[in-house]
């Protein structure tokens, strides 16, 4: 085994990806503080090749330097768009079929391998660093996305829960998919 150099890894070439099928799934980052977290996010969205990436409140958007640099380009192969008005859009994704899940501790968790392939088109909704997901989002949420912990500590970072999430729901909706 040897680690393969930079010009030996294959790649999508980005034009395919105007027509490559996306997984259903949207992830939604709403009051994000970091840019970084941020930026983090749509390399990890695009890694995913999820459908979108929705950024509201007041998280940075790739306008932002600090976006770029951690997304490394990412932020030109996922489609991401801003969404000024959350209840408008919360409306809007669930009248086209959208589950709408918090990434979030709460009292009653789904995990990821109970979902069925009727949970998907999915929006994964992520939060604030400290504060998690805002509450007037949470109440239109049909579910909770917890990821296990088994430390001490009680959460993650949102950009590695986020990663995190968004592998299992796609490895879980091609499991479902096949």
């Amino acid at each position: 085994m040897r680690k393969l150099r930079h010009e030996e890894i294959e790649r999508v070439n980005p034009a395919a990806l105007e027509v490559e099928k996306r997984h259903p799934i949207t992830l939604w980052l709403h009051d994000i503080r970091s840019a970084h977290n941020v930026g983090a996010a749509l390399r990890t969205a695009d890694g995913a090749l999820i459908d979108e990436v929705l950024i509201s409140g007041y998280s940075p958007t790739p306008a932002n330097k600090a976006v770029i640099k951690t997304a490394l380009g990412a932020q030109d192969f996922v489609p991401w768009r801003v969404v000024d008005d959350c209840n408008a859009e919360v409306l809007s994704l669930k009248n086209r079929g959208y589950t709408l899940a918090a990434l979030e501790i709460t009292t009653n968790p789904t995990s990821v391998d109970d979902l069925k392939i009727d949970h998907f088109p999915l929006c994964l909704i992520a939060g604030n660093e400290v504060e998690g997901v805002d509450s007037e989002l949470m109440k239109d949420c049909q579910l909770a996305l917890e990821i296990p912990q088994y430390g001490a500590k009680q959460s993650l970072n949102v950009s590695v829960a986020i990663g995190i999430a968004l592998f299992d729901l796609v490895r879980q909706f091609r499991r479902l998919n096949a």
